[in-house]
């Protein structure tokens, strides 16, 4: 299996507020803010990646507007950039093992777990 596909077919993405399954592998929290409601215990997170959620800034201007998600995505993409050794990083432990980027958010399609995902596997495009 190729390297591309192999990181396609590794990298998941799931609600914080559905059950944690072995299936996960690797669960990844990749929001600022602590899923209201979800105890550290049912979370089962194995790491909370900060660092790469969106700023405060870009969440709150973002505001779950699907309107503004092709932008938000090129802001975020930005916003990134200085964490480029982070973002190889989760690239490579998805390319080896099942990793998935949990967020809280009710909308599906337009969150950063979404967002990251896509940068992850196209670091190179320019939304």
């Amino acid at each position: 299996m190729a390297k591309s596909s192999r990181l396609h077919t590794h990298l998941k993405l799931k609600r914080a507020y559905l059950p944690a399954e072995a299936s996960d592998g690797l669960r990844i929290f990749v929001e600022r803010l602590w899923p209201r409601g979800v105890s550290k215990q049912a979370a089962a997170f194995d790491d909370w990646m900060k660092d790469l959620a969106p700023s405060t800034t870009l969440r709150k201007w973002f505001d779950h507007d699907p309107a503004r998600w092709v932008e938000f995505i090129r802001r975020y993409r930005a916003e990134l950039q200085p964490h480029a050794a982070e973002l190889e990083q989760l690239r490579a432990l998805a390319r080896a093992q099942t990793v998935t980027l949990v967020y809280g958010s009710r909308d599906e399609v337009h969150n950063a777990a979404v967002a990251l995902r896509e940068v992850l596997l196209d670091p190179e495009a320019a939304d």
